[in-house]
Formats: structure tokens, C-alpha cells, sequence
């Protein structure tokens, strides 16, 4: 089927890198003669029109201009429009999830979009998966900060937000040292460690608490009780929201529906039990979405052209359901269902974890 129109949308937690992605797609589009639509919100610009001025918009290349080292989304994004699931308030007040995706594919027929290009995480393409089995034409972006995609070797996202939680945790050494604390720095990943382990091992972290390895609280006091007697009387721990003890829970703040649960408290609960085991003052700094903002890194920047143009042509080549996703040295396309088959965490035997271990990090097993 030949193309005139497609459309773009962001979903999902934001990332730095996702204009990048949106100007090499129109670019790209626009090489081709093709019209490019970019709908507000993740899918909510087509689903809740109402409250928008313009849910669905024009974009061209002066729309773009300029958009590459900008952190965000010019068209916005949400974690509480999965069209699969989309939360309506009843007359009795009472939120429910209803699944609008067929009413989704109307709409895109409707405004004559003859393929999409669904920009997100694990969440983002499962949908995207979900419309492809509908009939719509599909290519997938892959974008997360935490990196947990299959299919591909990294997400655009990932390496802005490592190098800040590494910066954030060089900064902390010295009050640390400073005042002889222990300070316990929180960062996002959800359900894998990714960005714990790479910014704790080049931060020089002492300890590093991972979704992937079930910690015990007496193993990472151990540690420090061991640098104090050493003369290191100061600590880093670098703990993912996701990390847990061994036999214990996630640290939930909230649950809604029509959204993932908001993880939160994982920080704070390992340095009360720091403290309470060594005496030691102990400080808290969670990172939270100062890893999401700001300006993308180059690699995030080349990542995010790179993968918005290889949809494109994923396009042009007459692909359906894929994925763009980079094997080094060069972007392939893998298959929606095998990149959301499942959660891509850190392998136990991760050369990174050899590293850290070798350097005397523990991990609290």
C-alpha cells in the first residue's frame, strides 16, 4: 500500500531524545513526499479531542526546526491514555477501564493516516502491537530511560539519564565525606537496574541495590561498618526504585487505575535501616525526574536521528509491526511481539557486575 500520510505520537514517561526522534521523522517523511500528522498526548489528542485546541497537528520541517537538543516532547506525552485500557469516570463517579481501541483505528482511518509510528517503552509497544494485530500499520521507536527493551542493545533515553545519576552521585562523595555520612541515592528502574548499576559502578558507588539481586539489609551494613573500620568513614549507596530485600515487596506510593503504579520509598526505607543497624547519619537524595529532563547526550541524540529516520525507511521498505532497534553497528528491525515478549533486566552475569564485584562493590546478597 502506497503511503501519503502518516502519523507520530509520544507516550509514556518522557525522555531526553524524543524531539530528536520527531524532527528525523518528518524530515525523513517529508524526503518521501509524505505528510506527517504528530497527535497530542500519546493517543489522547485522537481519543479526548475536546481538550484539545488541536489534538492532532501539522508537522513540517519549520514545526521542527531547532527541536534536537531539547529535552520533553513538543507533542507532549501520558501514562493514562492506553487505549486498551483507557480510564472513563462513570455517572456513579467511579473510574473504570474501557478498551477504545477499535474506536483508536476508526479515527486513524477517518483522517486518512495510512501508517503510525509509536514512540515509547515497553507499555507504548505493546499497544502499538495490539493496533498491528487490528490492521493498522505500525513501525515502534524504542525509548526509555531505563533501557529494559529487547530487541534492542540500548534505548535513546538511557545514556543522558546514567551520565546525570553518575554526575549527581560524584557530587555527593565529597559532603559525604565531608560531614562522615552515609548518603543513599535513589534511581529510577522500575524493574531493572540498569541505570543503578552503570552509574553506580562509574560513580565509584560502595553499594548498589538492584531489582535483579533481592538485597539483605545486614549484608549492606556489613559493608560499611567494614569501611568505617577500614578508615573510610563515609558511604554511597545507589539504590534503583525497584530494588528490593530478599522475601519483601516493591515500595509502592500509590496505585491508579488506568496507569502503572507509582513505585517510590525504596530510598528511604534502606537508609532508616542503614541507620538503624551502623548509627551512622544517613541521607536520602531520590534523583527522580531530573533523570527524564534536560538536554539528550550526543550518543542520545545520534540514537534518537537514527532511529526516528530507520522508521521512516522501515516505512518506505514496506515493514509492518516492527520495531526499529540498534545491533551495533547499525539499526535492524525486530518483530513488536519479540520486543514485548518481555522485560529486558540486568543478566546476573553481566560483565558489569564481574566489574563491580572485582572493585569491591556489593550488592547486598
Amino acid at each position: 500500500m502506497s503511503i501519503r500520510r502518516i502519523a507520530i505520537c509520544t507516550g509514556g514517561g518522557d525522555a531526553p531524545g524524543l524531539n530528536a526522534v520527531i524532527r528525523a521523522v518528518v524530515l525523513a517523511a517529508e524526503q518521501r513526499g509524505w505528510d506527517c500528522l504528530g497527535i497530542r498526548d500519546g493517543y489522547n489528542g485522537l481519543l479526548q479531542p475536546d481538550e484539545y485546541a488541536e489534538g492532532v497537528v501539522k508537522l513540517s520541517r519549520e514545526t521542527v526546526r531547532g527541536i534536537t537538543h531539547l529535552g520533553g516532547t513538543i507533542l507532549g506525552t501520558t501514562n493514562r491514555g492506553n487505549p486498551l485500557s483507557f480510564p472513563i469516570t462513570g455517572e456513579d463517579g467511579v473510574v473504570r477501564e474501557v478498551d477504545r481501541s477499535d474506536e483508536l483505528v476508526q479515527k486513524l482511518q477517518v483522517r486518512g493516516i495510512d501508517a503510525l509510528i509509536a514512540v515509547g517503552g515497553d507499555g507504548s509497544m505493546a499497544i502499538a502491537h495490539a493496533l498491528c494485530q487490528k490492521g493498522v500499520r505500525v513501525v515502534g521507536v524504542p525509548k526509555t530511560i531505563d533501557n529494559d527493551l529487547v530487541g534492542t542493545s540500548v534505548t535513546f533515553g538511557f545514556n543522558t539519564a546514567s551520565s546525570f545519576a553518575t554526575l549527581a552521585i560524584d557530587r555527593l562523595h565529597s559532603t559525604a565525606e565531608a560531614h562522615r555520612r552515609v548518603m543513599v541515592v535513589e534511581v529510577m528502574g522500575r524493574y531493572a537496574g540498569w541505570i543503578a548499576l552503570y552509574s553506580g559502578v562509574a560513580g565509584t558507588a560502595d553499594v548498589i541495590l538492584i531489582p535483579e539481586i533481592p538485597y539483605d539489609y545486614d549484608e549492606v551494613a556489613n559493608k560499611i561498618r567494614t569501611r568505617n573500620q577500614a578508615g573510610y568513614d563515609f558511604s554511597i549507596v545507589v539504590v534503583a526504585e525497584g530494588a528490593r530485600p530478599r522475601g519483601g515487596e516493591l515500595s509502592v506510593r500509590e496505585r491508579e487505575v488506568g496507569s502503572a503504579e507509582r513505585l517510590g520509598g525504596a530510598g528511604e526505607k534502606v537508609a532508616a535501616e542503614i541507620e538503624a543497624r551502623t548509627r551512622q547519619d544517613t541521607r536520602v537524595v531520590v534523583l527522580g525526574h531530573l533523570q527524564r529532563g534536560g538536554s539528550p547526550s550526543t550518543w542520545d541524540r545520534l540514537l534518537a536521528l537514527r532511529f526516528g529516520a530507520a522508521a521512516v525507511r522501515a516505512l518506505d521498505e514496506g515493514q509492518d509491526g516492527v520495531m526499529v532497534a540498534l545491533d551495533p553497528p547499525t539499526v535492524r528491525y525486530v518483530s513488536l511481539e519479540e520486543a514485548t515478549e518481555r522485560t529486558k533486566t540486568v543478566p546476573l552475569d553481566h560483565d558489569l557486575i564481574l566489574t563491580a564485584r572485582d572493585l569491591g562493590i556489593s550488592f547486598g546478597d
